[in-house]
């Protein structure tokens, strides 16, 4: 690894960080397989949930794959290459997919990609984030409580496996997650967010995403 400009490390971190968090893969996964312009689907988010909405459940799960993949391709090309600087390239990855450039800022929410960043980091984390995250909505079918609660468990998770170096960038993430689902938190307290499976294809109106 190259040691003559080691300032340059934390911006190159979070400039490919950025790029790789923003590529919409929902978007182009439904757009290459026909299925339309996913933003004009169902809630309009780019995230996974809102892809189940065409009724591709293949679609659904690459968009998932492959939003945690971008996640925690950002934080090992960061600490791999420029001088371990995952945590920032983290944050630039976690900001890219939430308000990515190419749209207008118009992002996802950050529950897959949070995922393949809390991997990245520490990989016992991530499995912690996964089993939460999975089990909640196997049990109660909300996307968006599953997605949440597992997003504000990983600063916990960080704290009890003894990586209090990742206890506050976990925190701000999960705010952010929180944050993006400020308007199925109302839902949630009012009995009105749906779940997952009921009402599926492109019909669900709601605004359920995680």
């Amino acid at each position: 690894m190259p040691t003559e400009f080691p300032w340059q490390y934390p911006a190159l971190a979070l400039v490919i960080g950025y790029l790789l968090g923003s590529i919409p893969f929902g978007l182009l996964l439904t757009r290459a397989a026909g299925a339309g312009d996913l933003r004009q689907i169902g809630s309009g988010n780019i995230g996974a949930t809102n892809v189940l909405r065409t009724g591709r459940k293949g679609l659904a799960a690459a968009t998932l794959i492959l939003d945690a993949l971008k996640g925690f391709a950002a934080v090992w090309i960061a600490e791999r290459y420029f001088g371990g600087a995952g945590v920032m390239a983290a944050a630039a990855a976690f900001l890219g997919h939430l308000y990515p450039v190419w749209l207008r800022f118009r992002g996802g929410k950050g529950v897959a990609t949070m995922l393949g960043i809390v991997l990245a980091l520490h990989w016992p984390i991530g499995l912690v984030y996964a089993v939460s995250w999975l089990g909640l909505l196997a049990i109660f079918r909300i996307s968006s409580l599953a997605g949440m609660t597992a997003a504000v468990g990983t600063p916990l998770s960080a704290a009890f496996f003894a990586r209090f170096d990742l206890v506050l960038p976990l925190m701000a993430l999960a705010l952010l997650v929180v944050w993006k689902h400020r308007e199925n938190i109302e839902r949630l307290l009012s009995g009105a967010e749906p779940r997952v499976g009921r009402g599926g294809g492109s019909g669900g109106a709601s605004r359920a995403d995680a």
